[in-house]
């Protein structure tokens, strides 16, 4: 057995017992599988386009800061011992990416998502409201960044990580964003770099 064939055995149990409750299944039930503990779960075994790594980093930035990179489409944790823990991220498109400092003031699980006007302005056929889940833009937890429109938040597109195609948030997988979210305290510097 190789290394990849144990983890599908071991989760074919799994997705089937998804696969069933998902067709016989009320409403509510339908739900764990879209946000919660059991969709964090399944969010790990989904391909990741740039891998999570621990890098070297020497910076000015204390540990625990959060330093994006805009221009390289990276996010850093920064690490005690001059190390950072580096994501692929999407940012902002032409004319929607921005640079600062900002500070985490909020921070949400499975969050719910109600487009800025200025995007409804852009895209009328937008939802005025999405209750939080997996086909939520926000994705899996987003971290809210000062009292702007910006977040740094999961994705449901996750082949737009490397990207710049947003409206100016900063997009990870919902594993990267999972991850992330567990380090980052409400408080947390943030500081977007060109």
């Amino acid at each position: 057995m190789t290394r990849l064939t144990a983890p599908r055995r071991c989760l074919r149990p799994l997705l089937a017992a998804t696969a069933l409750l998902s067709l016989a299944a009320p409403a509510h039930a339908i739900s764990l599988l879209e946000r919660g503990p059991i969709a964090d779960f399944l969010t790990v075994f989904r391909q990741q386009g740039v891998p999570r790594q621990t890098i070297g980093w020497n910076s000015p930035y204390k540990p625990g800061t959060v330093v994006i990179s805009t221009s390289q489409r990276r996010l850093y944790y920064i690490l005690p011992n001059q190390e950072a823990v580096q994501y692929g991220v999407g940012v902002g498109r032409e004319g929607f990416s921005w640079a600062g400092t900002k500070t985490v003031t909020m921070k949400k699980e499975w969050p719910s998502w109600r487009p800025p006007e200025q995007m409804i302005k852009r895209r009328p056929d937008l939802p005025r409201y999405m209750a939080g889940g997996n086909d939520n833009p926000l994705g899996a937890r987003a971290l809210y960044l000062g009292s702007s429109l910006y977040r740094i938040h999961g994705s449901n597109e996750p082949e737009t990580i490397g990207a710049a195609v947003s409206s100016g948030c900063i997009r990870m997988t919902n594993r990267d964003v999972i991850d992330l979210y567990d380090r980052v305290k409400v408080g947390t510097k943030v500081v977007v770099l060109p």
